[in-house]
């Protein structure tokens, strides 16, 4: 089932379902069916909203981490968006949900990471694609996944259209430049709420010792491994990482509700 788009305020997103809410982040080229298996799992008892990333549009001088939060920030007012919810974030967009919720601790009551940068990526594997190559690109995107048979053929063909595009790679590369500047090492100790790491033991983009340090770093923190898994777990192992996700966020709803 494709996911239903919604176009309000400037912005472009889905939201799905009612109750507590969850804040979808996809990365630098993601896209919003990443999570189309978490829209499908919890969409009947939460609100699930994923707003469109403008990785590949926004102002060439806001392209980067502090100006995607700013995105965030926006977005989050334009949908009046009430009380505290959880935030989800994957590669890039953990990032994101770290720094956003660096400066928001009041609106974020847990977060999801999974293959999170913030500490170290290697960045399509450590090369930007080469434009006009459609095998190198073939290649790099089969790189993010443990089964390269999960990218699909309209995944590769919109990441050759980026890498096509001058425009967008200008921004990709200033965005991926930001990420890989903006070290959070000395900023997670401030992370108090309760964080689930979700990571593929099979990441070459964010190795396994990344999340052992995210784990050693946030206060409050649980790491799950997935193993014959790559950098997106939500994707390439949908029903693990739900089962995960479930549970995490059943012991901090349960949680709150005590002490609220």
């Amino acid at each position: 089932m494709e996911l239903r788009r919604q176009q309000q305020h400037g912005y472009e997103y889905v939201d799905e379902g009612q109750g507590p809410i969850l804040l979808l982040l996809h990365g630098l080229f993601g896209a919003l069916s990443n999570w189309e298996d978490v829209v499908h799992e919890f969409s009947p008892n939460h609100r699930v909203i994923i707003p469109l990333l403008p990785v590949y549009d926004m102002p060439l001088t806001q392209a980067g981490v502090p100006g995607l939060v700013a995105y965030v920030e926006g977005f989050v007012q334009a949908l009046a968006l009430p009380g505290q919810f959880a935030v989800l974030g994957n590669s890039l967009g953990g990032h994101i949900a770290l720094v956003y919720t660096l400066k928001n601790p009041a609106r974020v009551s847990s977060l999801v990471l999974t293959g999170s940068s913030g500490l170290f990526e290697d960045s399509m594997g450590g090369s930007f694609p080469k434009r006009g190559n459609y095998a190198y690109v073939q290649e790099r995107v089969g790189y993010t996944f443990y089964d390269p048979n999960v990218a699909t053929k309209e995944l590769i063909d919109e990441v050759f259209n980026v890498t096509n595009s001058n425009p967008k790679c200008l921004r990709i590369i200033a965005i991926a430049r930001s990420a890989q500047r903006h070290n959070l090492s000395k900023e997670l100790a401030r992370i108090t709420v309760p964080v689930l790491l979700v990571w593929g033991l099979n990441d070459t983009i964010t190795p396994p010792p990344v999340a052992h340090e995210f784990f050693r770093l946030l206060p409050h923190a649980e790491l799950r491994f997935l193993d014959h898994c790559g950098h997106a777990p939500m994707m390439e192992r949908p029903a693990a990482f739900n089962v995960y996700l479930r549970g995490f966020l059943h012991r901090v709803e349960a949680t709150s509700a005590v002490t609220a």
